[in-house]
């Protein structure tokens, strides 16, 4: 049995009286999710919509607490500490790990790089050792597979395309992902959302497909 950690960072609702606001991101990622659950109906499912409802910022309290050693936190700093906890032990279960973002000004968006902020932590995500020199952040975790799932306004962010060097929304979380302990990382993507031509309808075409054989190709995969 697997554990399918899912968070959602798009600050607009799946659903809308207005479907024209309806979030793209999350369309496909319950692409994913669906064709997922009806291969692996008995795996364990989780998720966080951060979008709707953002974590914390950490704080000066917050990197106190997380550098004090656990039999001397005190219980402000174990309360200070009690989501960013609860956030990791999500993050622990998970065998495969499925985010879904908008590109907001070429990057991601706050509640998702809050989420980052409160999940990785010193002893539980990485080890710090400066006996490796020039290289003393190691992953502890391993073995973990990502999808990223994103929407764009523009398009060409893609390796090779126009816009590559102004992407930092998949980059960065593909950089964070292996201090997670990710290991094989996917991305699928839909852009063109600000035209709203017929090259957009093909790309949330595309990435609905993608989504949905991946899921299906991963869940076939013990």
């Amino acid at each position: 049995m697997r554990t399918l950690l899912h968070i959602d960072a798009s600050v607009r609702k799946a659903t809308n009286p207005n479907p024209d606001h309806n979030s793209i991101s999350k369309r496909i990622a319950m692409q994913f999710v669906d064709k997922w659950r009806s291969a692996k109906s008995t795996d364990n499912y989780i998720y966080r919509d951060i979008g709707i409802n953002p974590p914390a910022f950490i704080d000066q309290d917050w990197i106190g607490a997380v550098f004090t050693p656990d039999d001397r936190k005190s219980s402000e700093q174990r309360e200070k500490l009690a989501l960013s906890d609860q956030l990791f032990g999500e993050l622990f279960q998970a065998d495969v790990i499925l985010i879904s973002s908008p590109m907001y000004n070429y990057g991601m968006p706050a509640p998702l790089k809050a989420w980052f902020d409160q999940v990785m932590r010193i002893n539980k995500t990485f080890s710090f050792d400066l006996s490796r020199g020039d290289h003393p952040i190691e992953p502890i975790l391993s073995g973990k597979t990502f999808i990223l799932v994103t929407s764009c306004g523009e398009f060409g962010f893609g390796p090779g395309g126009e816009r590559e060097h102004m992407n930092h929304l998949g980059p960065h979380v593909k950089t964070l992902g292996r201090y997670l302990g990710v290991e094989s990382f996917y991305e699928i993507t839909s852009e063109y959302q600000e035209f709203g031509d017929e090259r957009h309808q093909k790309s949330v075409a595309n990435a609905l497909k993608n989504a949905g054989l991946l899921a299906t190709d991963l869940a076939s995969k013990e």
